[in-house]
């Protein structure tokens, strides 16, 4: 599976284009966000929550790469921090741009959180 591109509000995958965020599972699944997780309890689905770090994290992932958005708004919470931390998850975290050339080079047992706006 190859992230081929992104752009504000989308970004491409084997030749699909999605128009929201994604998580690219360690099957290579991709699913929409469920952003509501986060903004429920913050307000704004740039701030990534434990509840939602629990959604996001799957056994045997030992590297998160999070597109943290065109212009690098998204953040993880200290609660979401300390849940990857404490499952031994290397979290990088890069604008989405960037974000996409660490996860189609990098080796590990890794999941993607993608975000495509801001």
């Amino acid at each position: 599976m190859t992230i081929e591109s992104t752009e504000f509000g989308s970004i491409t995958i084997d030749g699909k284009t999605y128009e929201h965020d994604v998580i690219i599972r360690l099957s290579g699944q991709i699913e929409k966000r469920k952003k509501k997780l986060s903004k429920e309890l913050y307000g704004t689905s740039h701030i990534i929550s434990k509840e939602e770090a629990k959604f996001i994290y799957e056994d045997g992932c030992d590297a998160l790469i999070v597109g943290t958005g065109q212009e690098g708004n998204v953040r993880l919470s200290p609660e979401a921090r300390d849940y990857f931390d404490k499952k031994r998850c290397r979290v990088e975290m890069q604008p989405t741009p960037e974000a996409i050339g660490t996860f189609n080079h990098s080796r590990r047992k890794k999941i993607g959180l993608m975000h495509v706006t801001c």
